[in-house]
This record gives C-alpha cells, sequence and structure tokens, in this order.
C-alpha cells in the first residue's frame, strides 16, 4: 500500500518547521515500511509505503498526523511567545 499525503501551509518557513519536526520518523521504520518527510514549496509531503497491512498502514497515517499536529501547536505557541 502506497500514501502521497500534502498538507499546505501558509508560509513556506512553516511547512519547512513541520517538516523538520517530523523527519526524524524517516529513520524509525521497521522493515516492510518506508516513511519519508520533505517540504515542497508551502508544503508537507510525506511518502508512505507500507507491506506490513492496512492495520500498520492506518497507524502510521494516524501516528504522522498526530505528530503534524502537535508540532502545529507547539509552532503556535512559539509564534505567540516569541
Amino acid at each position: 500500500m502506497k500514501a502521497e499525503i500534502w498538507i499546505g501551509y501558509k508560509k513556506e518557513e512553516e511547512a519547512e518547521a513541520i517538516a523538520k519536526a517530523v523527519s526524524p520518523d524517516n529513520l524509525k521504520t521497521p522493515s516492510g515500511l518506508n516513511v519519508e518527510t520533505s517540504r515542497k514549496d508551502k508544503f508537507v509531503v510525506t511518502l508512505i509505503e507500507c507491506e506490513r497491512g492496512l492495520e500498520t498502514f492506518i497507524a502510521t497515517i494516524d501516528d504522522l498526523l498526530s505528530c503534524i499536529q502537535a508540532a502545529e501547536r507547539t509552532l503556535g505557541v512559539a509564534r505567540k511567545h516569541g
């Protein structure tokens, strides 16, 4: 199974910060699972390839979206106090 997830932001700097926040996950995947996150213009783009079954595929997407949401909240707090 494969997925390509694009999430857009108002500024390239926001997309870059979010991509960097979740990119360590690119390295922490078991055999049969590949996750690569990068920034393209004002978008965070994640490619997921999974050979470990539907449950792992859905859990990976859910984990990614949770991490992105946490990074967005952190960025929002940093803006308020920065």
